[in-house]
């Protein structure tokens, strides 16, 4: 970012709807008269979005005497006594925005820490926050950071984040992490009432921290969803007394970008789907009122459209369900509404941290084109069918619409003995950045300076492939040609786009590629690569998924989903070991093939199963584990990025004490920096721990 003036920086505050404070004018002791209260600011604080110049802040505090608004001091220190205080402003809370408040502090040093509070009039105070600037541009020493997703309060704990901060207070300076990534679902807006889940869920004894103060019942009365904007800001308050999520937002400044859950389970644009309703549920209100909510409660560097000092500007949008007509060429709803309703809060951005790190950000779920996977149309080949697998060669046509094969997709889809109409044979490829954003990113990728291009998103780019072709005859019987994916839904299935990603990678001798991505609720790592044998396997990169802080993974539904009789494709995903746990065998399926799963299941022996393991199957996976929770770092420097998964067991109980409770493993993946035309390599550490059917 260019340095900018007082200025500068203040229409810039302005524009992110915040207050600025002007760093390094003087340097003093605090005189606020602060006294800690923090049953009066009972969400916390939080900083987020930091370049080397400045950095948001955020607190919330509420009033209940009848005012509208209420002035707060900010108080910017360069040590945690506040004793030598660089920067004071007075900001607004105001009812209008949940009392929520979001301060910008410019003219700082680079690559600092500070500490930072809030004082209302009568010198309560807040708890006090940490946070840092980012690296000058050319500064050339490693830096560090995390990155987490998927934080269900109803069903787990956050132990992860305090096993992240145990680990940072011990390292070194030079080890510390710099920002935490939070790659969506940082809230879950589908929640359940006592009367709607009297037996738990899987291992977990649900709780009940949340109760819409209007909500509507979706799902044939299985949830409980938001209908209001009150009733978003309802969860985000619940989340945010979390004590590890409120320590974790307090120590670092946090980056974050939404995934689905934050809006809609199931939404595309501003459409609502859920599981027993038929058709689209028109969604454009509550597009609106979560987006809102969203930049109350995150400290985030984004522009809403004509926003006002310290409110969200919320367009007013009428309920509309979309036609089929309704969608451009790329698959965007140009319905007025629609497009108010999306545009009304933009995420994609870029941060720069370093030398060594261009942080590109995108959303997936704003712009994308209706999924083509979930059409009518496609019923009917998959009727009788036992796997629930999709074949490669069908979902290639399906995906790429009228670009496939040239220009020349099939007339007909075909899946075994059954074929329909190819619905897809005039329609554009599916798209999940949607064309104004995708020109964006590309030119972003192009140009970007920094070692290493980190692509932060909420989706997994690592295809979820099988071999069903190689199953024994009393599993059931494959009607496809060759492979299948076990789900479609994410990057791992979005080829066309995907391709197009990779190879302006490849052509503009881009190097350094990391994509990091959550939602899976499971830890991946392997290489970026558009197709898999017997295709040219030519990877432009390296991709991870970090596993789920506290939701339910695979292995966890597994256990019970997966019954022991009557289920001849049970080994696929889980088998007992010689002491009788369970085991998720889904990793060996995913990584290795159904032949190695299978020997498992019977002889219980890793070896026999790795030596009928397909070797054509998964070039591109280094390492799969459908049940990890817990968090990644990465750390960069000139030569090498390194990768750590830091698995935690299941979070079904808060962990006593201040370190997070045990780890399951840590295993480090380490790549050298590759040169253009090279392929990346990727070597793989267990450091601690036991990974069980992972590698």
């Amino acid at each position: 970012m260019p340095k900018l003036d007082r200025r500068d920086f203040l229409k810039l505050a302005a524009a992110l709807g915040a207050t600025l404070a002007w760093g390094c004018t003087t340097v003093k002791p605090s005189s606020s008269g602060w006294r800690e209260r923090r049953d009066l600011f009972p969400h916390g604080v939080a900083s987020g979005d930091p370049d080397a110049d400045s950095v948001l802040l955020w607190t919330r505090r509420p009033y209940a005497d009848g005012r509208e608004s209420a002035l707060l001091l900010v108080e910017v220190a360069e040590d945690p006594a506040f004793a030598r205080v660089i920067a004071t402003t007075s900001a607004k809370v105001q009812a209008a925005s949940d009392w929520t408040c979001r301060v910008l502090v410019g003219h700082l040093p680079p690559a600092g820490e500070y500490w930072y509070r809030f004082v209302d009039d009568e010198g309560n105070g807040s708890r006090i926050g940490r946070t840092l600037t980012a690296p000058r541009p050319d500064d050339p020493r490693p830096s560090k950071f995390a990155f987490v997703s998927c934080q269900c309060l109803p069903e787990g704990y956050n132990n992860g984040y305090r096993r992240m901060i145990h680990e940072d207070e011990q390292a070194t300076p030079d080890e510390r992490i710099g920002f935490v990534l939070h790659l969506g679902d940082f809230i879950y807006e589908v929640v359940q009432y006592p009367d709607q889940a009297k037996n738990g869920r899987f291992d977990r004894k649900l709780t009940f921290p949340i109760k819409y103060p209007k909500g509507k019942v979706v799902a044939n009365n299985r949830f409980w969803v938001p209908d209001s904007l009150e009733d978003y800001r309802v969860a985000y308050k619940a989340y945010l007394l979390d004590p590890d999520l409120q320590d974790a937002r307090a120590r670092w400044p946090f980056v974050c970008i939404w995934d689905n859950h934050e809006i809609s389970w199931n939404g595309w644009q501003s459409i609502q789907e859920f599981a027993g309703t038929d058709g689209w549920v028109a969604g454009q209100r509550l597009k609106v009122a979560g987006n809102q909510a969203w930049f109350e409660f995150q400290p985030a560097r984004v522009l809403p459209p004509g926003s006002k000092l310290d409110t969200f500007n919320a367009p007013t949008v009428q309920d509309v369900v979309l036609k089929p007509t309704d969608f451009d060429d790329t698959g965007l709803g140009t319905e007025p509404n629609n497009l108010a309703a999306i545009d009304s809060l933009i995420i994609y951005r870029a941060l720069r941290w370093g030398r060594h790190i261009d942080l590109l950000l995108t959303d997936n779920r704003s712009f994308r084109s209706r999924d083509p996977g979930n059409r009518e149309e496609i019923g009917p080949l998959f009727e009788g069918d036992t796997l629930g697998f999709v074949p490669e060669e069908l979902w290639g046509p399906v995906d790429a619409g009228r670009a496939f094969n040239g220009g020349h997709p099939p007339a007909k889809l075909t899946f075994g003995d059954k074929s329909v109409d190819n619905y897809r044979v005039a329609e554009a490829p599916q798209s999940m950045l949607g064309a104004k954003q995708k020109a964006w990113f590309l030119d972003r990728l192009r140009n970007a300076q920094a070692t290493w291009k980190v692509w932060g998103n909420s989706l997994g780019t690592l295809d979820t492939r099988i071999d069903p072709q190689n199953l024994p005859p009393e599993a059931g019987t494959w009607k496809g040609k060759g492979y299948g994916l076990m789900s479609v839904y994410d990057w791992g299935s979005v080829w066309h786009e995907r391709a197009e990603i990779y190879d302006t990678v490849r052509d503009a001798g881009v190097t350094g590629l990391v994509i990091v991505a959550g939602d899976r609720h499971s830890f991946w790592a392997g290489y970026a690569a558009k197709a898999l044998p017997p295709a040219a396997f030519e990877p432009v990169g390296v991709s991870f998924v970090g596993g789920s802080m506290s939701s339910v993974g695979g292995a966890e539904a597994n256990e019970y989903t997966q019954k022991k009789e009557n289920n001849p494709t049970r080994a696929l995903y889980i088998a007992e070991d010689k002491d009788g746990k369970p085991q998720a065998t889904e990793n060996l399926t995913l990584r290795h093939g159904v032949r190695s799963a299978f020997e498992y299941a019977a002889s219980k022996d890793v070896q026999k199963a790795l030596a009928v393991r397909n070797p054509e199957l998964a070039p591109h996976l280094t390492f799969v584990d459908n049940g990890g929770h817990g968090y990644a770092t990465v750390r960069c420097d000139a030569d090498r990025m390194v990768t750590e998964f830091v698995c935690i067991p299941r979070p079904i109980a808060r962990a006593p004490g201040n370190d997070g409770g045990p780890l399951r493993y840590r295993v480090r993946h380490e790549v050298p920096l590759w040169k253009a035309g090279e392929h990346p390599r990727m070597t793989q550490t267990v450091v601690e721990g036991d990974v069980g059917l992972s590698v």
